[in-house]
């Protein structure tokens, strides 16, 4: 395949329009355009492969194009046609990690101060800007505190960690995200419709999940996978190129660990050891598969019908409850982070499964060959000073007595008859600061063709014009159900629906009032207040 044809670059966006998975960024360069509110250095961060010097070339094109500063370049004048050919003498690009020196920063920044030859602004693209020597980013420094005004910077770079807080202070940043592999198999669809070029869904579906995130690397992938199945993109010759194992046994594995079947766990430990199987990328397929059956659980619909592995994902996600996935998928981030522990990976694969298997509810099958698996001990948390002083009966009122239900209405996706529920959502994804409180003072108005509506509660409005907060959010939803979401919030009462933040203080104010009674009605304190006029300290009464 000639360097022309390559994927990668024949494929490679041209236009913000033409960018998939990274709208939080292209939707903040497209009102900086627009608005001519334009900074003078921007630094790009993420992942090899999703985009960084794509759209600082882009982004260039805005700055330049013959029609004006724009957000949608021509991308057939001059300057445009330049740009993407790579032969435009205004746009400056360095690769920092072979140019790590000061003398390169130094003759760079000279050059810096002439006004462009053809140009409306002299663009410098420095990629793996973290590369840099000390000494290279103190001769950065000077410009990027007062530069010229014909002068753009678009830094690029996989650790932000390792750039001075002086250079990042003085940068708008943006984080780009790694692309989930619903939305690469969807682009490689394409990009194979319109190549015309035969394929199977289910060699799309290895590729994206091969590409890490990168759609550069899913492109690069499919080249080779063209190549290799000569000219047919076919599943079983792309599972073979890519060292892909058929993953029935994960599903085998499962069905085991359900039936109670310690020394069938065992056996299929010992076959993945006889088929070279490595442990902790099994770890890894295993941890993707129990998050894919907690997604069937909760919406059906986010399993694609074409799915080759639909039918058994809904048969497991039957049998388990979203309690056992969601303990058993902890169990196996666990025993991947630990495997390097582990006297050797075998012990470290197995004992994962016992633990799993240890960790079943009580109940479930034994006979000859299996083991019986045992309830987990319930955790004892502290208790406070006055709590202690509590006799046994009282403490355990307190801490056995729930507290009366307050929940979000569940609402029932339009595409399927399943209810989802706002705050058992909540509970799973991975949030935190601002976005957090977004989520926990707002209620699930609908969820429908990937779009997500909120109604935030008013006294919280100033969430509403937080932007970072929002894409974060989005974020958290596309990753969960691996495919782009689209979130809406809107300003609106929630008073005839509780928020999760009005549920969780609900719940912790039910648990103080019994907690407070049961003390005072604890026939130790009585006694203790009646014979010795001892008194309870307010505030220091805390539920167990």
């Amino acid at each position: 395949m000639s360097a022309t044809s390559v994927l990668a670059r024949k494929w490679r966006p041209r236009n913000f329009a033409q960018l998939a998975g990274q709208e939080h960024v292209v939707q903040a360069l497209t009102n900086a355009l627009t608005q001519n509110r334009l900074h003078h250095a921007y630094l790009f961060t993420g992942t090899r492969g999703v985009g960084k010097t794509t759209i600082a070339r882009i982004f260039a094109k805005s700055l330049n194009c013959e029609s004006g500063i724009t957000a949608t370049p021509c991308g057939t004048c001059g300057a445009c046609t330049e740009i993407d050919s790579g032969r435009f003498v205004d746009l400056i690009e360095l690769d920092a990690a072979s140019n790590t020196q000061v003398d390169n920063m130094r003759e760079l920044l000279e050059s810096a101060l002439y006004a462009p030859t053809s140009g409306r602004f002299k663009v410098y693209i420095i990629d793996e800007v973290h590369m840099l020597s000390k000494s290279a980013f103190n001769a950065m420094l000077k410009t990027l505190e007062e530069p010229p005004s014909h002068v753009k910077f678009i830094l690029a770079t996989t650790d932000p960690q390792k750039i001075p807080v002086t250079v990042l202070s003085r940068c708008l940043q943006f984080n780009l995200k790694q692309l989930p592999p619903a939305l690469i198999h969807t682009h490689l669809q394409y990009v194979l419709e319109q190549e015309n070029i035969p394929f199977e869904n289910g060699a799309l579906n290895l590729v994206a999940r091969a590409a890490q995130g990168s759609m550069r690397d899913a492109l690069s992938l499919m080249d080779q996978a063209i190549a290799y199945s000569s000219g047919k993109v076919d599943e079983a010759l792309v599972r073979t190129m890519l060292g892909a194992i058929d993953q029935g046994y994960l599903f085998d594995l499962l069905q085991t660990l359900k039936a109670g079947d310690g020394a069938g766990l065992l056996r299929i430990a010992d076959d993945m050891a006889i088929r070279s199987i490595a442990f902790e990328a099994a770890l890894q397929d295993l941890a993707t598969l129990l998050h894919r059956i907690a997604l069937a659980q909760t919406i059906p619909q986010a399993i694609a019908d074409d799915e080759p592995e639909r039918v058994r994902l809904l048969e497991l996600a039957q049998q388990f409850t979203p309690e056992e996935i969601q303990l058993n998928y902890q169990i196996v981030i666990h025993g991947r982070n630990e495997i390097d522990l582990a006297p050797d990976e075998y012990a470290g694969f197995t004992m994962t499964l016992l633990r799993m298997l240890a960790f079943a509810p009580q109940g479930a099958a034994t006979s000859a060959g299996q083991l019986a698996p045992k309830p987990a001990p319930a955790a004892v948390p502290k208790a406070s000073p006055a709590a202690a002083r509590a006799t046994p009966a009282a403490a355990q009122h307190v801490a056995a007595e729930p507290a009366p239900a307050m929940r979000a209405a569940p609402v029932q996706p339009a595409a399927g008859g399943v209810d989802l529920d706002w705050n058992t959502l909540l509970s799973q994804l991975n949030l935190q600061g601002m976005a957090r409180e977004l989520a926990k003072n707002s209620v699930l108005v609908s969820f429908a063709e990937g779009r997500v509506v909120l109604s935030l509660a008013p006294q919280h409005k100033h969430l509403q014009s937080n932007k970072i907060a929002q894409d974060k959010l989005q974020g958290a939803l596309s990753e969960y159900f691996v495919k782009p979401i689209r979130l809406a919030v809107e300003l609106g009462a929630t008073r005839d629906v509780a928020t999760p933040a009005a549920v969780e203080q609900h719940e912790k104010q039910t648990r103080q009032q019994q907690a407070e009674e049961a003390i005072k009605q604890d026939a130790f304190v009585r006694e203790a207040q009646a014979q010795l006029g001892a008194q309870l300290i307010e505030g220091s009464i805390r539920p167990v």
